[in-house]
């Protein structure tokens, strides 16, 4: 069963990352175009603003949902860049854990227990634990941010987080979601000074690990690039996490799609980033 999972957590965004909780994205907004974040309408019940921090850096921004254990999304700038491996462990958030702690990276949850006093119990309690990944079938360990699309070890290091996963399609995430990474996105920034990123997750009517952690109803992911400083073009994609299909589309009709799904108008960028 470990070798089943390493071999997920190995397709899925292979590296570790640590973090820190802000309210809201304090010490990372500059993962944002013009620092600006999505609005509330994606904002779940019981939020969580991470900085995800690793040796002496911020690489990323997630906003969690402490009540389905899941990422509502993690923004990012698109660097993607071939490095050496680095190992391969899953980490969590110990200020998801207690937010008086002075903890400001995430560890793996043994360190947690052996060295701070911890319970596995209280880890538990409002954040995703390997063991809720354990045994999954037709499903992966699918990183928002994913590790191909970060520049240095460190930044993709700081991807292998279980603030930064969800459970998505097995087909999907090696398929189709994975030509959109690999394939899409660099054809698509070829020309690009900077590319802003915000990958996210739609919650789902399902869940996984006995109700523990929600299962998505749809993986999406917007861009927008500039050449030099000025926002010239966006896009967006939007999966069913449940079928091997990736429909592109422009970032305002991925709006009205979020908008549709989530109940409320959203907004993913700063109105500078083209929506047509």
């Amino acid at each position: 069963m470990l070798g089943l999972l390493l071999l997920q957590v190995l397709a899925s965004c292979h590296w570790l990352g640590h973090s820190k909780v802000e309210t809201p994205f304090g010490s990372c907004n500059q993962f944002f175009y013009a620092r600006v974040p999505p609005n509330n309408a994606l904002n779940p019940k019981n939020p969580a603003w991470i900085c995800q921090h690793f040796r002496n850096s911020y690489h990323y921004a997630t906003l969690y949902d402490r009540d389905r254990r899941i990422p509502v999304y993690s923004a990012y700038k698109y660097r993607p860049r071939s490095t050496e491996k680095p190992p391969e462990w899953w980490m969590v958030e110990p200020q998801l854990i207690d937010e008086k702690v002075d903890l400001e990276d995430m560890g793996r949850e043994s360190d947690l227990i052996a060295q701070h006093h911890f319970t596995l119990e209280q880890i538990e309690e409002s954040q995703a634990v390997l063991d809720d990944y354990k045994g999954l079938k037709d499903l992966d360990l699918g990183c928002l941010n994913p590790s191909g699309h970060m520049e240095s070890r460190e930044s993709k290091m700081a991807t292998f987080s279980l603030t930064n996963v969800v459970p998505q399609d097995s087909v999907l995430h090696k398929g189709q979601w994975n030509i959109y990474e690999s394939k899409t996105m660099p054809q698509q920034t070829k020309d690009c000074t900077i590319t802003y990123v915000i990958t996210g997750a739609v919650p789902g009517s399902t869940d996984i690990a006995e109700g523990r952690v929600n299962r998505p109803s749809h993986i999406w992911s917007a861009a927008c690039c500039l050449v030099g400083t000025k926002p010239t073009s966006a896009w967006g994609a939007i999966a069913e996490n449940d079928k091997n299909q990736v429909e592109n589309l422009s970032l305002g009709k991925l709006e009205e799609r979020l908008t549709e799904l989530y109940g409320g108008p959203v907004t993913l960028f700063d109105n500078a980033c083209p929506r047509q």
